[in-house]
């Protein structure tokens, strides 16, 4: 049954852990449910927003409005000579979506790995980490639109998937309910092992080639190291994206900082670590007020006890004057800040 509660808190609906609430909570588990859902958002005089398990979501106030989240569960697969396709409900743990697919020998998505999150946010965030993306990867979206109440398949190559971006975010926004997500990848590949320290710690545990579950566990003992668990300290993970500038700023920068990291986009672009830049300014581990950096990881942005919505947006902000004012170089979050 559809759950359907008013004036709820939003607390175990979000990892920074701020206790905020919400007009109407609605969470539909399967695809009539789903349409369920729709109509009331038709009918209702409010706004909405439709959220995964808030692992990147900062609530700064009570939303005076719907809150919108899927049940939907399920795994399946499907061969061809080349391909699979991944089938997932759109409320499935992403984690739990890679862990099935390794299990299985599909291990194309294993850099991915304990990314928090879920299946329909994978699609709307185009999530991210060592080298690849949920859109290298998505096939097809099944989704309810909410005007109509219809149900369509959209096809990869209609969401205009960027860095941490799509349609979805965009001129997409709020009008889909997704309900499944299908990732289509190659029965044959090689593992990509070249990003970040990901062959150093390899190396470390003696492994030269990996398979796909060693590789897995070694991604998932890295994110550990140096990612905060929210349970026990409030986050969202990278708070931050990662800027693109242009070579030329590049190259300026380098002459600086010649031990700066950085990653090849194209002929014309770089990307740099922004957490890289965060450190250089000299916020890792400090706090402000009740909001702090992440002691082992600077693009983290932590709830060290109480701290509500605002004042993380307040270390938010003191931290990306301090980066344009050192590098000249613009950072924005990551988070969807509401």
């Amino acid at each position: 049954m559809m759950r359907d509660f008013h004036d709820y808190s939003l607390k175990e609906h979000n990892t920074f852990g701020i206790d905020a609430k919400c007009c109407r909570f609605l969470e539909y588990g399967n695809i009539v449910e789903a349409k369920q859902t729709a109509e009331i958002l038709r009918g209702a005089q409010l706004p909405f927003m439709v959220i995964g398990s808030g692992s990147n979501l900062l609530l700064t106030k009570d939303y005076e409005g719907i809150v919108v989240h899927s049940a939907m569960k399920g795994i399946s697969s499907k061969e061809s000579e080349e391909y699979v396709d991944v089938r997932c409900g759109s409320g499935e743990t992403w984690d739990d979506v890679v862990a099935w697919c390794v299990c299985h020998s599909y291990g194309n998505m294993v850099n991915l790995s304990l990314i928090p999150g879920e299946v329909g946010a994978s699609a709307v965030q185009n999530i991210g980490a060592y080298g690849s993306e949920a859109g290298d990867f998505i096939h097809t979206i099944h989704a309810i639109e909410i005007s109509t109440g219809k149900e369509i398949v959209i096809p990869k190559e209609d969401c205009d998937y960027g860095y941490r971006s799509s349609k979805f975010k965009k001129e997409w926004r709020n009008r889909f309910l997704i309900t499944e997500v299908t990732y289509r990848m190659a029965l044959h590949c090689e593992p990509n092992i070249d990003y970040g320290n990901i062959r150093a710690e390899l190396e470390r545990k003696g492994i030269t080639t990996p398979t796909s579950g060693e590789l897995r566990q070694t991604i998932i003992d890295i994110r550990n190291a140096k990612l905060p668990d929210p349970k026990e300290e409030g986050n969202a993970g990278s708070f931050f994206m990662n800027p693109v500038v242009d070579r030329s700023r590049y190259e300026q920068l380098a002459t600086k900082y010649p031990s700066m990291p950085h990653y090849k986009i194209d002929e014309d672009h770089e990307k740099i670590p922004a957490g890289w830049m965060i450190e250089k300014c000299g916020w890792k581990g400090k706090s402000l007020g009740r909001a702090g950096v992440h002691a082992k990881q600077a693009l983290v942005l932590v709830n060290r006890g109480g701290a509500n919505g605002s004042e993380i947006v307040a270390l938010s902000d003191a931290i990306r004057k301090d980066v344009k004012d050192q590098f000249g170089i613009d950072i924005f979050p990551e988070v969807n800040i509401v």
